[in-house]
């Protein structure tokens, strides 16, 4: 297959959105292409009882997801699934149709490999992106929605808008996440408090039976993480993602002045915050670690910190589309070289 950093340039000479619009374009063209996805099915998907799990009553036959924000409104699931993960994030998703934030609203730090992103939940809402995925829905393997409140929802009502939500892809889900985190919404972080979600995931649980899991913010302090984390467990909650982007402009040379980092710059930060949740909830409930994940060192070393599942985004756009057969190729060398057995074993080690 073409290797794609050699034409990374090129694509990379494009606004970034427009590179993506085209993107989205031709996977929603790949399906009608006679054995087009079953031939990228069997170059990038591998399945072998090294790296199959069993979480929260789903099946994942690689700990390698694809994070919310890549597939935004559903149009490339059958795509991207032909590229090797074993779960797709879709979304956020908004209850009704949001245009987002005003262009330009996404940029590219080439030398640092990461992304910045003010994108503002632009999606096509819930009434057109839950017809999409009822379409495929059963799928052949899981996909999560992840939900977030309109812009327009004032706070003493977002509770009514996650709920909402939820109502609609209760059937048509495998699992959703909470979005509260992402820094392009105002004062969505506002909502990152205990009260607000010991109510929210109470009342979603009235909802809501399949996995539900809390996506946080990398810029909250460690004890207001385990504190969030706690309550929401205790009120509901399957687990927790570490982490969503970060306002840390610092790690850039040249940032932009609003959104979120996501990529290299994201790596470390991540991985220390995954490191202390692990500490107390390793093996207790389910951890998904995204951020900063490019290869298969990193990801071996998230597990190890404790995490069942990894989430990619900012690594497909600058390692291209066989990021996750090369993850999951090299995973199985490790474990192998590990003498073990299943990568759940891996969990927690270096705790």
């Amino acid at each position: 297959m073409l290797n794609y950093k050699t034409f990374r340039p090129l694509i990379f000479k494009s606004n970034p959105e427009t590179a993506h619009s085209v993107l989205e374009f031709l996977c929603k063209m790949a399906p009608k292409i006679p054995y087009l996805l079953p031939f990228l099915a069997q170059k990038s998907c591998i399945e072998d009882t090294l790296l199959i799990q069993e979480i929260d009553g789903m099946r994942f036959y690689n700990p390698v997801g694809l994070a919310a924000g890549f597939d935004k409104n559903g149009t490339m699931i059958e795509t991207l699934s032909a590229l090797g993960f074993s779960f797709l994030e879709i979304g956020a998703v908004t209850p009704l149709p949001q245009q987002g934030n005003p262009k330009p609203r996404l940029w590219r730090h080439t030398f640092e490999e990461s992304l910045q992103n003010a994108m503002g939940f632009n999606n096509d809402g819930t009434q057109s992106i839950a017809s999409r995925i009822a379409e495929v829905y059963p799928f052949c393997i899981p996909l999560g929605i992840n939900i977030g409140k309109n812009k327009v929802t004032p706070q003493e009502k977002a509770i009514e808008d996650y709920c909402a939500l939820a109502t609609n892809f209760q059937s048509i889900s495998d699992y959703l996440s909470i979005n509260i985190s992402s820094p392009n919404t105002p004062n969505l972080r506002d909502l990152q408090n205990q009260d607000f979600l010991k109510a929210l995931f109470l009342a979603l649980r009235e909802i809501y039976s399949k996995p539900i899991y809390l996506k946080i913010s990398p810029d909250l302090g460690l004890d207001d993480i385990l504190g969030l984390i706690e309550v929401s467990i205790k009120s509901g909650a399957s687990g927790v993602m570490a982490t969503n982007t970060t306002t840390d402009y610092s790690l850039v040379k040249n940032p932009q002045s609003l959104g979120g980092l996501s990529g290299k710059v994201l790596s470390s930060k991540s991985a220390e915050i995954l490191k202390e949740i692990g500490k107390v909830y390793a093996k207790k409930t389910t951890i998904i670690s995204v951020g900063g994940i490019f290869d298969a060192k990193e990801a071996y070393k998230r597990i190890a910190l404790g995490a069942n599942l990894v989430q990619v985004y900012t690594g497909l756009i600058f390692e291209g589309p066989l990021l996750a057969w090369r993850i999951n190729q090299d995973l199985k060398e490790l474990l192998n070289s590990e003498g073990l057995d299943n990568i759940s074993q891996l969990v927690g080690v270096d705790l």
